[in-house]
């Protein structure tokens, strides 16, 4: 499932996602919220500019719109559906879970977009 050459191995891991070989990012742990955005300019590896364009990740917004809409659901459900527990507490729920895995969402919504846009080449990986 997480084999090298897929996009999930590249999204999940947050390495570069045509050589998988390197981190796209300075800091790996996502917690760490002043360097959160820190990212090599290039794969020191295969030579991908991550910033494929000038404000290139303003669109990694609209995926981690999307991801953050999946985590209230979830949570939702959970809470309210699964543990039967008041709304209210299912709101609580859904604040908590949105606020404690912002930083994860946001370096999700960044690697999903980037792959959408750059593919794996075995050719790279290989340098």
């Amino acid at each position: 499932m997480l084999k090298k050459g897929s996009k999930l191995n590249s999204i999940l891991t947050g390495t570069c996602p045509r050589c998988q070989e390197e981190s796209m990012y300075v800091e790996k742990n996502p917690y760490n919220l002043p360097e959160l955005f820190h990212m090599h300019e290039n794969c020191s590896h295969c030579g991908l500019r991550y910033q494929i364009e000038p404000s290139f990740f303003y669109g990694a917004m609209y995926v981690n719109y999307g991801l953050t809409v999946a985590v209230g659901v979830a949570a939702f459900i959970i809470t309210k559906v699964l543990l039967g527990f008041e709304l209210m507490y299912a709101v609580i729920a859904i604040i908590v879970a949105l606020v404690v895995l912002m930083p994860i969402n946001s370096r999700l919504s960044r690697n999903v977009y980037i792959n959408m846009f750059v593919s794996f080449d075995k050719d790279a990986a290989k340098k």
